[in-house]
């Protein structure tokens, strides 16, 4: 049997010594890409922007992070969405999240991209790794890159594609090898 994993968005337990304060976000469930399966959230903050004049909801998911050293824990990914993604759960107060009008504090646009292609010495093979594997970026500036000392950057699909040619292997010091690895597994046998 397994050991318990706590709940990343319980209540401190008593006695610590934590204050929570006041509840400052509430459940909602959040309709997944699949348009099929639902997933309780926390609801941040309600903002209309000016620019489109759409409601938007900040909402935190929770999600397992890499924490090295083979271990995972609790994190919550936050991120803006509509309401057409949302659904209220019967009884739950929404009073107590923060609503505001006007102009969205946007993300900066990412600098760079999730894997990093590095030819391997000799230049007959290549790596991919993780934009932030320590094997990328100690290798030194790829020939003829453009990208910097880290090698070419690539996005998810440039990144596929990249496996499948003869003589690329993604790293297994990083993330890419068990990350990627299983997308091209469950793409196999398909035209």
């Amino acid at each position: 049997m397994g050991a318990t994993v706590p709940d990343p968005w319980a209540n401190p337990p008593a006695g610590t010594g934590v204050d929570p304060g006041p509840a400052r976000w509430a459940p909602i469930m959040m309709l997944l890409p699949d348009g099929r399966q639902h997933l309780r959230v926390r609801l941040h903050e309600r903002r209309r922007d000016d620019d489109t004049g759409r409601w938007l909801y900040l909402i935190g998911a929770p999600l397992w992070q890499y924490a090295g050293r083979g271990d995972v824990e609790a994190m919550e990914f936050r991120t803006w969405v509509t309401a057409d993604q949302l659904r209220p759960i019967p009884g739950v107060d929404l009073s107590a999240v923060p609503t505001h009008r006007g102009d969205l504090d946007r993300p900066a646009a990412p600098t760079r991209w999730g894997w990093v292609l590095r030819p391997d010495p000799g230049g007959r093979t290549s790596t991919l790794h993780d934009h932030d594997c320590e094997l990328a970026a100690s290798a030194g500036p790829a020939a003829g890159s453009t990208a910097g000392p880290g090698g070419a950057e690539l996005g998810l699909d440039g990144a596929l594609d990249a496996l499948l040619r003869p003589g690329t292997e993604a790293c297994h010091h990083c993330d890419a090898a068990a990350a990627l690895i299983p997308m091209i597994e469950l793409g196999q046998g398909y035209p």
